[in-house]
């Protein structure tokens, strides 16, 4: 018998989870295009599970084709759709994306969202959006404590130092380099408004992903020689590199 050309393996990865509260094709396009605009290296490409349990159905004309094709327009690849009803389950499956059961509670939560604007948004992500650039750079930012999981820490204009663990599904964001002296569980997002030189420096490398300048490695890219050890993130080129301190 011939050794196969493949194995199947189960695996966890992150990616972007698309949560539709309600949905009109005009502001969809706008609001989720003002959202990437904030981060726009960090969505191209991004694998997207797009959310329907929390959709106001009453107040929404969703068209699943058309949906697909905003989200592809604006960069992202949707690869599923989230808690379909079952009156609709044939119209998401005929978009060609996978239908998947909905969340069952381990999901991340989140920190609470931003106060809500007058005119309520049709779709929100389930990252927070960035604060406004600031027109002068701001000092380096300081975390002493652990950033524990559903927590979300972004750096302004600099570098972030944080001198505790950042958990599993704690997010840490930079416009610089970030530096963690705990472990690194979360996720760590360096250069996060384009700046290719960032790097992420940690003394415990076990993200769930790293990303600089909008490129970004999942858990399963980290080799047995980083893996929990003091490492650092660089991009080269188009390629984020994992290299041992």
């Amino acid at each position: 018998m011939s050794t196969p050309d493949f194995q199947l393996k189960g695996s966890t990865v992150t990616v972007v989870v698309l949560e539709l509260h309600r949905y009109t094709a005009d502001a969809f396009s706008s609001q989720l295009d003002a959202r990437i605009r904030k981060a726009p290296q960090l969505f191209e490409g991004s694998p997207v599970v797009i959310s329907l349990e929390h959709l106001d159905a009453a107040n929404s004309a969703l068209n699943f084709d058309a949906l697909v094709s905003q989200c592809r327009e604006l960069g992202l690849r949707p690869i599923a759709f989230r808690g379909v009803p079952a009156a609709v389950i044939e119209s998401a499956a005929a978009t060609g994306l996978a239908v998947l059961p909905a969340s069952n509670g381990r999901e991340r939560g989140m920190p609470p969202a931003e106060p809500a604007p007058a005119a309520e948004p049709a779709a929100d992500l389930e990252l927070r959006p960035l604060p406004q650039r600031a027109s002068q750079a701001r000092a380096t930012r300081t975390v002493t404590r652990p950033v524990r999981s559903g927590q979300q820490v972004y750096a302004e204009g600099g570098d972030l130092i944080v001198l505790a663990q950042v958990s599993e599904g704690a997010e840490v964001l930079a416009d610089g380099n970030i530096h963690i002296y705990g472990a690194l569980r979360g996720r760590a997002l360096a250069g996060v408004h384009g700046d290719v030189s960032a790097r992420i420096f940690c003394q415990h490398m076990d993200a769930e992903l790293i990303s600089v300048a909008g490129h970004f490695l999942l858990s399963d890219a980290l080799t047995d020689a980083v893996y929990r050890k003091p490492a650092q993130v660089t991009l080269q080129g188009d390629v984020l590199n994992i290299s041992a301190l």
